[in-house]
C-alpha cells in the first residue's frame, strides 16, 4: 500500500499554470506618514488585478522580500552585474511570493514523507499557488516574511541561536544558519523564571524575545513567578520588584522592530492577581499615558505615538493583562478579602479587597485599554492538554491560549471566496477541501521550522498546535 497523502484538485488542472485566467497588473505602492513623509515606495509591482490598492500596498511594502532577490529585465532574463555576478534586490512580484510558499510547503512536505506521489505534491502546489493568488487563505505574516528565502533564493546568514527536533532522529538539533529552515510561528508563549541571568530566567528572556521579534512573530509571558519589590534575596538585600524587569523588556521590545523593517514588536505581558505587586502592574500604563498627556498638552510635544511624548515613557511595547481565577471573582461579588501572595515564602504579603482590585482593573481599562482579563479557571477548564502542565499565558492577541515554551502557526480561510452572491450557495465541498489542505501546511509548517530555544523546539514539536481560522465572516 502506498504510504502518504492523496491531493485532490478542485481549482487547478494537472499540466495547466495554477495561474491561468488570473489577469495580472502593475501597481505602484506607497506608503507615506502623516507629515507626509515616504516610508515606503515601490513602482511596477506585478499584484493580481482583482487585487484592492490596499491588498496591494500591504503584499509590497510589508510581504515582499526587499533584499537578496536575484533581479531580472523585462524580457526575463537575469540581470549581471560587470563582474558576472547576479544582481539582487527585491521581490517584484506577488507570483514570486507565491512561488516560494507554496514551493517551499512542498519542498519540506516531500522531504518529510508527507504526500504519496509526486504528482499529489504537484496538486498540493498548485491548489495553494491558486488559493493564494485569488485571495481565498492566507498564512500569517511570518510565512509571508521568512517562508522560502533559502528555498528559493538561498538566502543564508548566521546561526541566531535558533533549534529544531530533526523527524528522523528526534533529537534536538541547534540550526546551522538563519534560513536554511523558516520561522514560520506567529504566537510564542515564553516561560521566564525568577533567576537574573541564568538560562530561562529574566535576562535570557529578553535574548528569547528578540529572536521571535526579529523574524516577525510576537511573545507572551506570565512574569508571576518573579519575586516582588522588597522580597528577600538569597546573597542579602531586597528585590527591586517584578515592574524593574518589565521596564527593561519595554525598552528592549521598543528597540526591536518585529521583522525588521516590516512592524513593531508583539509582546504580552501578565501578571497574576494574588501577586503583590499587581497594583502596581495595574495603573503601570495608566500612570504613563499621564505622565504623556502633560507633555503633549503642556510641553507642546506631537500626539504621536511614533512622537517624544510616547518615547519618553514606559510601559508603550506590551498588552498587559491580569490573571484571574474564580475565587477572585466571588471575592468580588461577595467584597471579600484578597491576599496578595510573597513569591518566595508564600507568606501574605497584604490583604486587600477583591472590589478595590476589580475597580482599580476597570478604572484602568477605561483609562488606557489596560490592563486586559484573563480568566485562569475558566481557561483551564477548557484546556485540551491538562496532562502536560497548566497554562500560564497566552501570545500578544491572546487567541493562542496554551502551555509555556510552545508556539503557534496561524492560517486563515477567507469565507467570502467560497459564497456565491447571487445563488445565495456556499460552497461546503471546496471550503472542505481548503481546510484539508492548509491543515496540512501548517503541519508541514511545524516539521520545516525551528524554533528561539531547546525548549520551545521540544514543545512545538511534540504538541504541534495548529491555528487555522476563518475570515471575511
Amino acid at each position: 500500500m502506498t504510504r502518504g497523502l492523496r491531493i485532490t484538485r478542485r481549482f487547478t488542472t494537472a499540466g495547466r499554470d495554477p495561474y491561468e485566467g488570473i489577469e495580472w497588473s502593475r501597481r505602484d505602492s506607497r506608503i507615506t506618514n502623516p507629515d507626509g513623509s515616504v516610508v515606503f515606495e515601490m513602482k511596477d509591482a506585478e499584484i493580481p488585478a482583482g487585487w484592492s490598492q490596499v491588498a496591494s500596498d500591504i503584499m509590497v511594502s510589508k510581504y515582499f522580500r526587499k533584499a537578496g532577490v536575484p533581479q531580472y529585465d523585462e524580457n526575463g532574463n537575469p540581470l549581471l552585474d560587470a563582474e558576472g555576478n547576479p544582481v539582487l534586490g527585491p521581490e517584484r512580484s506577488a507570483r514570486q511570493v507565491f512561488d516560494r510558499l507554496a514551493g517551499t510547503w512542498r519542498h519540506w512536505g516531500e522531504r518529510e514523507g508527507y504526500f504519496a506521489s509526486e504528482e499529489d505534491a504537484q496538486a498540493f502546489e498548485d491548489e495553494l499557488k491558486y488559493m493564494l493568488a485569488n485571495q481565498m487563505a492566507a498564512p500569517n505574516s511570518p510565512q509571508w516574511f521568512n517562508t522560502g528565502l533559502n528555498w528559493a533564493y538561498g538566502l543564508t546568514g548566521p546561526a541566531q541561536g535558533f533549534w529544531y527536533v530533526d523527524s528522523k532522529t528526534g533529537e534536538l538539533t541547534p540550526s546551522p544558519d538563519s534560513y536554511s529552515r523558516p520561522a514560520p510561528h506567529a504566537c510564542f508563549i515564553l516561560s521566564v523564571k525568577d533567576d537574573l541571568v541564568n538560562p530561562g530566567g529574566i535576562m535570557d528572556l529578553w535574548v528569547r524575545e528578540a529572536r521571535i521579534f526579529k523574524f516577525g512573530s510576537g511573545a507572551g509571558s506570565n512574569f508571576s513567578a518573579i519575586r516582588a519589590e522588597n522580597e528577600s534575596l538569597s546573597g542579602g538585600g531586597k528585590s527591586s520588584g517584578v515592574m524593574s524587569f518589565l521596564k527593561i523588556g519595554d525598552r528592549a521590545a521598543g528597540a526591536i522592530k518585529s521583522g525588521g523593517t516590516t512592524r513593531r514588536a508583539a509582546k504580552m505581558v501578565i501578571l497574576d492577581i494574588d501577586h503583590p505587586d499587581v497594583e502596581a502592574f495595574i495603573d503601570w500604563k495608566k500612570v504613563e499615558e499621564e505622565k504623556a498627556r502633560i507633555l503633549i498638552q503642556h510641553g507642546g510635544y506631537p500626539a504621536d505615538f511614533n512622537g517624544e511624548a510616547y518615547a519618553t515613557v514606559s510601559g508603550q511595547n506590551s498588552n498587559n493583562s491580569v490573571r484571574v481565577t474564580n475565587d477572585f471573582v466571588k471575592a468580588v461579588l461577595e467584597d471579600g478579602d484578597w491576599d496578595l501572595i510573597n513569591r518566595t515564602d508564600g507568606k501574605v504579603r497584604k490583604t486587600v479587597k477583591a472590589r478595590y482590585l476589580w475597580n482599580k482593573i476597570a478604572e484602568a481599562a477605561w483609562a488606557c485599554a489596560d490592563p486586559g482579563v484573563q480568566f485562569d479557571t475558566t481557561i483551564n477548564e477548557w484546556h485540551t492538554c491538562p496532562a502536560g502542565g497548566r497554562i500560564r499565558a497566552s501570545n500578544p492577541c491572546s487567541e493562542y491560549m496554551f502551555l509555556d515554551d510552545t508556539a503557534c502557526n496561524l492560517a486563515s480561510i477567507n469565507l467570502v471566496r467560497f459564497y456565491d452572491d447571487e445563488t445565495g450557495v456556499f460552497d461546503i465541498e471546496g471550503y472542505e477541501h481548503a481546510i484539508r489542505l492548509w491543515t496540512i501546511v501548517l503541519e508541514i509548517s511545524v516539521a520545516m521550522a525551528h524554533f528561539p530555544s531547546r525548549e520551545i523546539a521540544q514543545g512545538s514539536y511534540d504538541y504541534r498546535t495548529l491555528g487555522l481560522g476563518y475570515a471575511n465572516l
